[in-house]
């Protein structure tokens, strides 16, 4: 049985460093041409810029905010190789450190839903089967609906945000189901909103939403990233917290680049990290927050290492490790454990 289908993740998800100049460029050496870009500052407290190509270059919706879309210039292209970042202090302050992640999707998609007999609501976006990943715009009814998401599996995760209102970021996790979601700009517990997902679970074909303005508002327009899981390249799951320095192991098949975790049952933020900041070496650290415009964080607390099939906690912090406490996360590959050709990873 094979370990993988990716045996190259840097293919479709890659994170970049920088230091910001003022000066108008291309940031380089991301691998593809991304079409979700997720940017923010290392050393200020400056908010998450999330772009992507579906909406365009310059359209950025902030996660630790409740904010309409608005226009900045952290990401002022999408290129071959990366994107390009404006003068501006939103992406490109003289001397501050930056982080960028970045994942791929590249094929558009146009779904005429009374045409199509595809979902009730017509939707257009981009996505890669091979990778898990679309990026989804539709226009809200109000009334409960499905939407094409692009993709041949049911995505394990979405994040979905209304463009045109102030509203709370709805997140999906197949492991709370549909009938519980969180909100990824606050520290909120799991919340059961029907009128969010409907209390659908997602198809192979289609996601479900309900009647709440902040997904599916009348005549607003709406973005939505969705994420199916990859052998070897993504994992989204759960895992219980065993309070312990010596703390919980969570097996994804992979070597992690990218985990973010969220406590389900209590009231604390979502923490992120990944394998480029600080340490090139267990353990991780350089914790950031997407419900925060906090500087980067090196407490011991929240250490985590990226071992080959997972990654294990070394700290015993509410929000990743406290005894009992129930954990979804999303994680995306540096390396398989093994690839399609036989060849084992290793721990940093």
């Amino acid at each position: 049985m094979a370990y993988t289908t990716i045996d190259k993740p840097t293919d479709y998800f890659n994170t970049v460093l920088y230091t910001g100049n003022a000066t108008a460029r291309s940031i380089t050496g991301v691998g593809f041409q991304p079409d979700f870009v997720w940017n923010k500052t290392r050393s200020a407290g400056q908010n998450h810029f999330l772009y992507d190509s579906v909406r365009g270059a310059q359209k950025d919706i902030r996660s630790n905010q409740t904010g309409a879309e608005g226009t900045s210039d952290a990401v002022t292209a999408f290129n071959s190789d990366g994107f390009s970042v404006g003068s501006g202090n939103d992406g490109n302050e003289n001397s501050q450190t930056y982080v960028n992640w970045n994942w791929k999707a590249g094929t558009s998609f146009s779904n005429d839903a009374s045409a199509t007999s595809v979902g009730t609501i017509d939707s257009t976006g981009s996505a890669s089967d091979t990778a898990g990943f679309s990026v989804v715009s539709f226009t809200g009814t109000e009334s409960n609906g499905t939407i094409k998401h692009g993709l041949s599996t049911a995505p394990s995760m979405m994040i979905v945000k209304n463009r045109n209102i102030s509203s709370q970021w709805w997140v999906y996790h197949a492991s709370l189901g549909a009938t519980k979601s969180l909100n990824l700009n606050a520290t909120d517990a799991e919340q059961d909103v029907a009128v969010i997902w409907n209390d659908t679970a997602t198809t192979s074909s289609v996601f479900s939403v309900g009647t709440g303005n902040e997904v599916n508002g009348n005549g607003n327009s709406m973005i939505a990233y969705c994420f199916a899981e990859k052998k070897g390249y993504s994992k989204f799951g759960s895992y219980t917290g065993n309070g312990n320095a010596d703390g919980s192991f969570v097996y994804t098949g992979f070597k992690p680049a990218f985990v973010i975790t969220k406590r389900t049952d209590g009231t604390v933020d979502w923490y992120m990290f990944d394998n480029k900041r600080q340490n090139s070496f267990n353990v991780v650290n350089g914790m950031l927050r997407p419900s925060a415009t906090s500087v980067e964080l090196d407490d011991s607390s929240v250490y985590v290492d990226f071992l080959s099939n997972g990654f294990k906690w070394r700290g015993n912090n509410a929000g990743n490790n406290t005894s009992n406490g129930s954990y979804i996360y999303m994680a995306f590959a540096e390396s398989p454990f093994v690839t399609s050709k036989g060849i084992p990873t290793t721990a940093r």
